[in-house]
């Protein structure tokens, strides 16, 4: 599907750096786009020891369905012993954290990890575009 219904967020990005996984979440993560997201969220998180690194940075809102999948995802992450990081640069995402008394369920990154800043050149069907961006899952249905 090539266009996105209103209020509903762009395919995520994804790449792989070494063990890490780097997923570029963007515009709305809310009840419309949790359940494609949780989706997808949940094979990454499948495997032993899984490496997350989430950038919220491009994200423009976030309710309490979206703060249910970070959650989901964080609680996934533990259980198989890995690690989730949340990159966001927003005072407004840290302050929405602070608020609902996840300040300290979560590693909160300014900046993605050394390494990691290079653009996204391929989805999760590991298909590389020639404009160098990436394919993902839908996030919202249609």
């Amino acid at each position: 599907m090539s266009e996105n219904p209103v209020g509903s967020a762009p395919p995520p990005a994804e790449r792989t750096v070494g063990e890490r996984t780097v997923v570029t979440l963007r515009g709305e993560l809310d009840v419309r786009t949790a359940p494609g997201l949780a989706a997808r969220l949940d094979a990454l998180t499948a495997g032993p020891r899984p490496d997350l690194v989430l950038d919220l940075r491009p994200v423009a809102f976030i309710d309490c369905a979206g703060l249910g999948i970070l959650c989901r995802a964080r609680n996934r992450v533990l259980t198989r012993h890995g690690r989730l990081r949340l990159v966001a640069d927003s005072a407004g995402f840290r302050r929405v954290l602070r608020h609902t008394g996840l300040a300290d369920a979560f590693e909160v990154l300014p900046r993605l990890p050394p390494g990691d800043e290079r653009p996204e050149t391929s989805g999760p069907d590991g298909q590389s575009r020639p404009d160098g961006q990436s394919r993902g899952s839908q996030l919202a249905s249609s």
